[in-house]
């Protein structure tokens, strides 16, 4: 059961090594369609909104920022840690379209970006 649960921490929370050889993490993304919308959620449990920084290039959303512990803890003692801790970037293929306004929020510990399709 503890092998399992490794797994799928491992899953959804991939560790990658970025060009610079920081370590970063991954978060996971859900990418879903309706008739008139791309949504994808990207889960960032434990950070704050106001430092993601999210972009569209070529077909590809990009997601970055960082998670931190937050600062007024003060002094404590780590006795487990399963959420990752420092920067992270996730890039997400959108399906093929055209795409008009992007919206971005956020709901549940997820970005949510919500593409509307171009028509015509």
């Amino acid at each position: 059961m503890l092998a399992r649960a490794e797994r799928l921490h491992r899953q959804f929370f991939h560790i990658a090594d970025t060009r610079l050889h920081q370590i970063s993490w991954e978060p996971p993304a859900d990418v879903l369609e309706t008739r008139d919308h791309v949504v994808i959620l990207v889960g960032l449990p434990g950070v704050d909104p106001a430092t993601v920084r999210a972009s569209i290039e070529d077909h590809v959303l990009i997601v970055s920022g960082e998670r931190t512990l937050p600062r007024n803890l003060g002094r404590l003692y780590i006795h487990r840690m399963e959420l990752p801790l420092g920067p992270f970037e996730r890039k997400v293929t959108m399906p093929r379209g055209r795409y008009g306004n992007a919206e971005y929020s956020t709901s549940d510990g997820c970005l949510v970006v919500t593409l509307s399709k171009a028509t015509g």
